[in-house]
């Protein structure tokens, strides 16, 4: 057990590296909570800051959930817990470590406990698992982003296409290697990206949702600093 809790531990603490709040205060010289929407990921770091700081946030969140999933659940101080006898134990620790940095994104120690949303380093722990299913949803996220510039109804279409590809890929066409703990986890994650999205799908309900509108730096915000 001792593994899995510094798995943990650590997934939680990278996982709380708030990219876009540090992106703001070293580059411009600003607070990303204190401007756009108030929230602390990259979505509003592109809003804001434009689409050099929303590159930089959005890569860090998504190698925050790639590192978790990807090299910290390795981590073996002891032998791994039996009992998923119906789910194999590297993959339900691989997810384990991957919801511990969303965690962290979401509620992040290092920025007061006030994060981002979690859906790029959602992203980047799936992308950890399984890389095919997950380009296939960035593809998608890609455009409906470029076709309606709403990055929510992206995230949120996302959100849905990933459970879908990986139910179709296991329990149709029947691919080995995949574990079934992976489908559950998604639903999961996708519950919590969908209820950490409220306001937005509200917003998006009533035809009030902030779009993209450019990808400069919001007025105001320019020649403070350079990415």
């Amino acid at each position: 057990m001792l593994s899995v809790a510094v798995i943990l531990v650590l997934s939680y603490f990278v996982g709380s590296i708030p990219a876009s709040v540090w992106v703001g205060k070293l580059a411009y010289g600003i607070d990303l909570r204190q401007h756009g929407s108030g929230n602390a990921g990259a979505t509003n770091a592109f809003r804001v800051l434009g689409w050099k700081a929303g590159l930089v946030a959005s890569l860090v969140d998504l190698g925050k959930g790639i590192l978790a999933a990807g090299l910290i659940a390795t981590i073996r101080i002891d032998a791994l817990p039996s009992g998923f006898g119906f789910w194999e134990v590297e993959s339900v620790v691989r997810l384990m470590a991957g919801m511990a940095a969303v965690i962290g994104h979401m509620y992040p120690i290092w920025a007061g406990f006030k994060g981002g949303k979690g859906v790029n380093t959602t992203a980047g722990v799936l992308l950890a698992l399984t890389p095919g299913v997950m380009l296939l949803t960035l593809g998608v996220f890609a455009m409906v982003l470029i076709s309606s510039r709403y990055v929510s109804l992206a995230s949120l279409t996302a959100t849905v296409v990933y459970p879908s590809a990986i139910a179709i890929k296991k329990y149709w066409l029947h691919a080995e290697g995949l574990d079934a703990s992976v489908f559950v986890f998604s639903l999961v994650l996708a519950t919590g990206i969908f209820l950490a999205h409220r306001s937005n799908i509200q917003r998006l309900l009533a035809g009030t949702e902030n779009r993209i509108q450019t990808f400069r730096a919001a007025r105001g915000m320019r020649g403070r600093g350079e990415i």
